[in-house]
């Protein structure tokens, strides 16, 4: 009786353990797909100016800043804009951060985990 007490146990940490584990890594891949779709926006906030008579897309960090807040606040989750910028001016790069929390309390698991991701797109290239 004693043994069979022992294994539900046991039983029971693993599956609360691994319902956790399943709910941080969709909680993760979540703040992933937010940061490549605020990535994407990012790269549409470009500024078309002409070089040498050849119309350029150039990105700047208000217009990259801009349509990733966009994005993010359209989500409507937690998840906040840390930071998006243009590191080349062709490239939109963004990085949004989110906080997990356990489905299901569990002595074996910490009480919250902070996410985050970074993304890059390109619009053009040079």
């Amino acid at each position: 009786m004693l043994l069979t007490l022992g294994y539900a146990l046991l039983t029971i940490a693993v599956v609360l353990v691994c319902l956790n584990a399943t709910s941080l890594y969709l909680a993760q891949k979540r703040v992933d797909a937010i940061a490549d779709a605020a990535a994407l926006a990012a790269a549409d906030g470009f500024d078309l100016v002409l070089w040498d008579g050849v119309p350029r897309a150039v990105l700047h960090d208000g217009g990259v800043r801009g349509q990733a807040a966009s994005i993010v606040d359209a989500h409507g989750r937690a998840a906040r804009l840390v930071r998006a910028w243009t590191p080349d001016g062709v490239s939109a790069r963004v990085t949004v951060s989110d906080t997990w929390h356990p489905v299901v309390f569990s002595v074996f698991v910490p009480g919250g985990v902070a996410l985050e991701s970074t993304a890059t797109s390109r619009t053009a290239a040079r």
